[in-house]
């Protein structure tokens, strides 16, 4: 990931400076661990300055609007409490190329602030800090004990103590290209890492675009750079500091991240917080994707695992208790030839009823005949109690087995990210698995009835220009079937087989064609965890045929009257067909 380096920093702020300045604080919100927004009204527009401190993520832009979930950080609460209708009056930097911003709060503007809030940019060790006029800490994102850190302590009531100097060299403006040239090349090595040595306030990802512009490899080494090497790196070195001095950026997207240079550019952007803000988005959103998918995954499985076990463990003792009439048979064999009983016999051989051939059943010495047949009719009572008493569990553990399938299927569906809807997807699995007590979360919330539940559906449109919706987890399965379907609708699945529930939108009066049909029992294939197979059988029925059983959990869904198709998950073209 591109951390923000004291370039793109200095030019975020000065394209807030120029459009948020003087602005009132309305709210402030709290994201994540790391992640606070700012509501700002100007006499023109409100939006949310986003300010994080996440160690690989460190930013600070114009973002999007926050959830309407309730906020539940004290953080943020502290921060309101203390800046709520006051106005941001100034954005500083704490000195020359440091990567530490002053928001500053007052009354109003032209009056002296009364609060300060710190955003530290500086990657592992990022953090926000909020201190009144005299800068003693109110608060801070990360408190900083003095166990943890014994140069600077950063906790409640402390004098807050700006983050240690510079000690390099700054760059200039005005210094020659020669005493620039001499600098870098005195000891000799790759050119990249000499200017990083050398200088104070440049990051690795601008050299690389730096270099690139002028055309060096940055692994050249600086003995190897004739005259014109060193004539257009100088070139794009003054480019680099005129921006710096300006505030005339380029923001741009490159094949790996992005520039304020325009160095590299591969599409050009309006501006650096739509920039910053889709690009440390998205970033985010990926990191949180691959974990928390790894994490519902692997705890899928370890459930799955244990509960597969179990009915293994009952199946085996149904096929035990399959054998209950054998006992009762050989007890009444036995009670019906007593005669041929003899003391210490451990086995008798008699003939069946039935068939007659011979039956051994074996004995115990110590007992009589009439007392071993009795032990024999206890058995067949005790596996009789046992089929009655596992059948249920048996029935209760499979129907879990079911339940979690379709979640594994869903989980398996969503493979890689690609946009903030597919991590939203995840997180209402692992929101429906809390609320099914197979996760624990402390912090977790029940669903307020006033939410709006997530509608972000596969769509589809068939070959007659009909609209297909697929459920993406068991809420939006659940959503689309019991909400959203109308009366006209069809409804499909995999025959039992997890996967999505897919509805066919008809408006009253149409008449989908076998076309349609097919291309929707395709869908209903892809989506469902026969992914792979070449043929998949999709039923399809109308919607007052499909119930949901009383206390079923999420997704699940029983139909009758239904007809099937044979899908055919691999005619399916992703994005082919879909809105």
């Amino acid at each position: 990931m591109q951390p923000v380096d004291f370039t793109t920093l200095t030019a975020a702020c000065s394209e807030i400076r120029a459009n948020w300045l003087p602005s009132r604080l309305e709210q402030v919100y709290q994201r994540d661990r790391y992640t606070i927004a700012m509501a700002l009204r100007t006499l023109k527009q409100r939006d949310w300055l986003e300010i994080s401190w996440h160690p690989q993520a460190a930013h600070i832009c114009i973002g999007d609007p926050p959830p309407r979930s309730p906020d539940t950080f004290t953080f943020s609460q502290q921060l309101i409490h203390q800046l709520s209708g006051l106005a941001l009056v100034a954005i500083e930097a704490i000195a020359p190329w440091e990567r530490v911003i002053d928001l500053q709060f007052a009354r109003r503007p032209g009056e002296s602030a009364l609060y300060h809030v710190y955003a530290e940019i500086m990657g592992k060790y990022s953090n926000v800090i909020l201190t009144d006029a005299s800068n003693i800490i109110i608060t801070a994102a990360h408190q900083v004990s003095q166990q943890q850190s014994s140069v600077r302590p950063i906790q409640t009531g402390q004098f807050y103590e700006t983050p240690p100097k510079l000690t390099g060299t700054v760059p200039s403006l005005s210094e020659s290209q020669q005493r620039w040239q001499e600098r870098v090349s005195l000891v000799p090595g790759a050119i990249k890492r000499q200017l990083l040595k050398s200088y104070s306030g440049l990051s690795a990802a601008l050299l690389e675009l730096m270099l690139l512009e002028a055309n060096i490899a940055p692994e050249t080494s600086t003995d190897s750079l004739n005259p014109d090497d060193w004539q257009r790196l100088f070139e794009r070195w003054q480019e680099w500091l005129q921006a710096l001095d300006s505030s005339q950026f380029q923001p741009a997207w490159t094949k790996d991240g992005y520039t304020v240079m325009g160095w590299g550019g591969v599409e050009n952007v309006k501006d650096i917080q739509e920039l910053l803000n889709r690009y440390y988005s998205n970033q985010i959103n990926q990191q949180l994707f691959s974990q928390l998918r790894h994490q519902l995954s692997q705890k899928l499985n370890n459930i799955l695992t244990k509960l597969r076990n179990k009915a293994q463990t009952f199946k085996t003792r149904l096929q035990q208790s399959d054998q209950a009439d054998e006992y009762r048979q050989k007890a009444d064999l036995l009670m019906a030839h007593l005669q041929n009983w003899e003391p210490g016999m451990k086995e008798i051989i008699l003939s069946d009823f039935d068939t007659s051939l011979p039956v051994a059943i074996a004995l115990q010495p110590d007992k009589n005949a009439v007392q071993n047949a009795q032990s024999l009719y206890k058995q067949h009572q005790k596996l009789k109690r046992a089929r009655s008493a596992v059948e249920p569990l048996l029935l209760s553990v499979q129907t879990e087995i079911e339940y979690l399938e379709q979640v594994e299927a869903a989980i398996a569906q969503i493979d890689t990210y690609q946009t903030a809807e597919d991590l939203r997807t995840l997180e209402e699995i692992r929101e429906e698995l809390i609320g099914q007590k197979y996760l624990e979360d402390p912090e977790y919330r029940s669903r307020s009835a006033n939410e709006v539940p997530s509608t972000n559906f596969h769509r589809y449109l068939t070959p007659n220009g009909f609209e297909v919706l697929i459920g993406r987890n068991n809420r939006q399965n659940d959503q689309l079937t019991f909400r959203v379907a109308g009366d006209y609708d069809l409804w499909f699945h995999a025959q039992e087989i997890p996967g999505s529930h897919v509805l066919l939108r008809l408006e009253p009066g149409a008449v989908a064609e076998e076309a349609d049909l097919q291309f929707v029992a395709n869908l209903a294939a892809y989506y469902s965890r026969a992914r792979q197979s070449d043929q998949v059988p999709v039923i399809y029925t109308q919607l007052k045929h499909v119930y949901k059983p009383k206390g079923a959990k999420p997704g699940i869904a029983i139909y009758k009257q239904e007809s099937i198709l044979w899908g055919k998950p691999q005619m399916v073209i992703i994005g082919h067909g879909a809105e």
